[in-house]
């Protein structure tokens, strides 16, 4: 088993001292691909944020390696103001800022490593077009590419295909599935449970404070019984030709059709 790059051991996120989830215990390493699933409000960007070292956990331990791994992080495209007059590739640039250091100028190598980055999402074109200017699915590649040039070893999505078409949510998540082939571990986040367990192999499943976080395998969770109990409504699970379909089932569904 690879020595994880971070773990969390009963760890309880939330503010103030005052949990907003129960314990969670998980671990993760180069190449693993993490879903981190459940309803809008349930608590999953403050996972995120406590895993990124943004906020600390009110108990429990967050673990490391030798050294922090470094992190790459996509945030939700309504976080992110496109009113600067920024083009792509100076959005992008600022994935190096974490490593360039305070009061010191991008150097030709960081943006060398920007153009890759932007090469590496398939915009290459687009680097010198303003960010304002570009649209939802082509923003959304400039803001992964932002965290590639950071050059992690973990790569957090928060909601990363939220507001995309289908064929560009196909398209982003096909880039993601990409990543871990050179050996980034990728957390997914997301309210969209089916779109995120067909690209990873971990879940965890948040449903609110007073229900346990269920952490396992895609295998263990994607089961209409387990997900009917996480989200107290009942959610029916359908496998087609190796895909997994899951929606909420509706009391004519339950009877049969008539």
């Amino acid at each position: 088993m690879p020595y994880p790059l971070i773990e969390l051991v009963a760890v309880e996120v939330g503010f103030h001292r005052a949990p907003i989830l129960p314990a969670i215990d998980l671990a993760i390493a180069a190449g693993d691909a993490v879903g981190i699933v459940g309803p809008n409000g349930s608590g999953k960007t403050t996972l995120v944020r406590t895993m990124l070292g943004l906020i600390p956990p009110v108990r429990g331990a967050v673990r490391v390696a030798a050294k922090r791994p470094r992190f790459g992080y996509v945030p939700q495209r309504a976080a992110v103001d496109v009113t600067f007059p920024l083009t792509a590739l100076e959005v992008t640039l600022m994935g190096r800022y974490g490593l360039i250091g305070p009061g010191r100028r991008p150097r030709a190598t960081d943006v060398e490593k920007a153009r890759a980055a932007l090469d590496d999402v398939d915009i290459a074109g687009l680097a010198g077009r303003a960010f304002h200017s570009l649209s939802g699915g082509q923003r959304q590649r400039v803001l992964v590419a932002r965290a590639l040039a950071s050059d992690p070893e973990i790569l957090v999505l928060d909601e990363p295909t939220n507001g995309l078409d289908l064929p560009s949510e196909a398209a982003m998540l096909e880039l993601v599935r990409s990543f871990r082939a050179r050996g980034i571990a990728v957390v997914l986040v997301s309210h969209q449970l089916g779109a995120v367990a067909e690209n990873v192999e971990t879940l965890v499943v948040l449903a609110g404070r007073d229900e346990p976080v269920a952490v396992g395998s895609r295998a263990e969770l994607l089961s209409s019984e387990r997900l009917t109990r996480i989200y107290g409504a009942p959610i029916a699970v359908r496998e087609v030709e190796g895909h997994h379909l899951i929606f909420v089932q509706h009391e004519r569904d339950e009877r049969g059709r008539q």
